[in-house]
């Protein structure tokens, strides 16, 4: 198992140069380990669907999510989405970014991370991608088609974002923007996320990102 691959803080300032630089070699060569020879080419051509690659623990302030909200981490059968529901889920990104004020689980739980549905206050980037997760689910979306996932952004800060699993690929619910977009086509590096076989259990995926080849 894959212990704590975190190398920011979600949604907060990353950690100085020297201390995320060693992170991230410790990342990436735990990553060079897993990866499969050619899987650098494969990304080179734009795999529509994120890969795992290892067990791994969830993200900080994640612990316990299952045990909060069961539909977090049901099981689904892979029923087909419909064009009707990939309308619905687009419309949802855009409502809910723009419904949900932006605050800190610092701000309004005195911990740095916590994982939880926003409050009437708002909440931030899990918060958010946990509210689409369940508002699609209550609409007929198959749980096993929604996966939480964790990325680091453009400034190496860790940020949660909802995975749409269509047929033709992964695709993203983030509240930084409204377009929902494949994975591959975001600038994000994707660390880990739901096992969508087994979604109350995490997956190491480095990919996209600082791991395009």
């Amino acid at each position: 198992m894959i212990q704590g691959i975190s190398v920011g803080q979600q949604d907060h300032p990353a950690a100085g140069p020297a201390a995320w630089l060693a992170a991230l070699g410790a990342a990436m060569a735990v990553a060079m380990a897993l990866l499969m020879p050619g899987a650098a080419a494969a990304e080179g051509r734009l795999v529509a669907h994120l890969s795992s690659k290892a067990q791994a623990d969830p993200p900080k302030g994640a612990e316990g999510l299952c045990r909060r909200y069961d539909w977090a981490c049901a099981r689904g059968s892979s029923a087909r989405l419909t064009a009707e529901q990939i309308r619905m889920a687009d419309k949802l990104n855009r409502r809910i970014n723009a419904s949900v004020r932006p605050v800190t689980d610092l701000a309004q739980y005195g911990r740095e991370e916590h994982w939880a549905l926003p409050t009437a206050r708002g909440g931030d980037c899990e918060d958010i991608a946990l509210l689409k997760k369940a508002e699609l689910i209550r609409m007929g979306i198959a749980p096993d088609r929604l996966l939480l996932a964790e990325v680091l952004d453009r400034q190496r800060n860790n940020h949660a974002v909802l995975i749409l699993r269509k047929d033709d690929g992964d695709y993203v619910l983030d509240n930084l923007t409204n377009r929902m977009l494949p994975w591959s086509q975001t600038p994000y590096t994707f660390l880990r996320m739901q096992d969508s076989s087994a979604p109350h259990r995490w997956k190491a995926v480095f990919a996209g990102g600082l791991f395009r080849g």
